[in-house]
């Protein structure tokens, strides 16, 4: 089903190592590590797992000497293993010593987050500013500006507080935290540039916690600059809260044709799987029609002619068995991303959103006649029957992929 063309918002493109942020390049997804950076082994296999699951960027914190020297024996564990994601070292208030002291670390990333609010303060605050800058510039690095409203420079919230209570028509609380937020993005990144930094260096973001908060400050910053903007709800929360408000916050702003990269930040649950927030920055993008990143399992919610959970089972079998395929399927075979796949659980819509996808399947629901109708690209192919629908319905899905997508055996 094709779907109208969301125009995007026109920003300047950004390499970030093999990776383009912005002008015609495709929203990106990026995630960020949750191990401890010196842990360099624990580190690799965290970032490669992020990769796999398809993770354009990989942010990891930098906080001390000993994460710093370990970034560039990550960065080489990493291409040993094949893995090229670009590696994003997250600074917060020592970046410019540690950029300084580890050489080797601010080449081995690919692009330095720096938050303003937590370079430092005063005339501290410029210098250190202008040496991790400078470093970016001297080492051919991106820099992404990353204002955060959980800590804004103290400096410029009081001068624009006072502005505002003196203006004849002040802002109201919230409008003002929006404006501050995009004031600092803004004057650090022109500050950035007037030290040498390339504007097609410069990447954006303007973090809030909030759904309406985050849409006001990413709507009012899009119509001020051309950066390439960087999307996410900080502090999102975890599980479905998470999941939903970055989700309401995010699909505004992209419909909108706001955001050239995003990162979903959920909180993952104890033991929880890091991957989590890749797999829903992929499906709120590819549900948007932006992206596509595997093939769509279509499936009915249930209900009272679906007494039986065969349906639900089959349908969670074949979306674990088609996203663990999709490693080696996307480089086999081109396209197989685009495939919408339908498990269907009764006769009500089974067969016609069956004859909608490129392979689809109708389970019988309560009293229906114990057979199932397998339709591809719109034609009733066979029907199967008996203890073994699954296996064979799998089988269907992996003929169809070698028959329509080439490049395999």
């Amino acid at each position: 089903m094709s779907h109208p063309a969301i125009s995007r918002h026109k920003t300047v493109a950004v390499r970030v190592g093999a990776v383009s942020v912005g002008g015609d390049a495709p929203v990106v997804v990026q995630s960020m590590t949750n191990t401890d950076t010196a842990d360099v082994a624990g580190t690799i296999d965290q970032v490669a797992a992020l990769a796999r699951a398809g993770s354009e960027l990989v942010r990891v914190t930098v906080n001390s000497e000993e994460a710093a020297s370990a970034v560039p024996a990550i960065r080489e564990g990493l291409d040993a293993r094949g893995v090229s994601v670009p590696l994003v070292g997250d600074f917060h208030f020592n970046g410019h010593r540690l950029l300084h002291q580890y050489p080797e670390c601010a080449q081995a990333l690919a692009k330095y987050r720096i938050n303003p609010g937590n370079v430092g303060s005063g005339e501290k605050r410029d210098a250190q500013f202008a040496t991790m800058i400078e470093t970016a510039i001297a080492n051919g690095k991106a820099v992404r500006i990353g204002v955060n409203w959980g800590s804004l420079d103290k400096g410029l919230v009081a001068q624009m507080m006072d502005d505002n209570a003196r203006s004849k028509a002040p802002l109201g609380a919230d409008r003002m935290m929006r404006e501050v937020m995009v004031a600092s993005a803004l004057q650090s990144a022109a500050r950035a540039e007037r030290i040498g930094l390339a504007r097609d260096r410069i990447i954006l973001s303007c973090k809030m916690s909030g759904v309406q908060d985050l849409i006001g400050v990413y709507r009012a910053l899009a119509s001020r600059c051309d950066y390439a903007l960087h999307l996410g709800l900080t502090e999102a929360g975890m599980g479905s809260k998470g999941i939903v408000a970055s989700t309401a916050a995010l699909a505004v702003l992209l419909q909108e044709g706001i955001g050239d990269t995003i990162r979903i930040s959920l909180t993952p649950e104890p033991g929880g799987d890091r991957t989590q927030e890749v797999r829903v920055a992929q499906e709120i993008l590819q549900t948007m029609g932006l992206r596509a990143f595997m093939p769509m399992v279509i499936a009915c919610p249930g209900c009272g002619r679906t007494t039986s959970t065969y349906f639900q089972q089959l349908a969670q079998d074949i979306q674990t068995y088609l996203r663990e395929q999709m490693p080696a399927w996307r480089r086999q075979f081109p396209g197989v991303e685009e495939m919408d796949v339908a498990v269907m659980g009764c006769v009500v819509n089974g067969p016609g959103e069956s004859k909608h996808a490129n392979i689809g399947i109708s389970l019988p629901g309560t009293g229906e006649h114990p057979a199932a109708p397998v339709y591809v690209d719109g034609h009733k192919t066979v029907t199967l029957k008996g203890d073994h629908i699954a296996a064979e319905f799998q089988a269907i899905v992996d003929d169809y992929v070698r028959s329509h997508y080439g490049g395999g055996a």
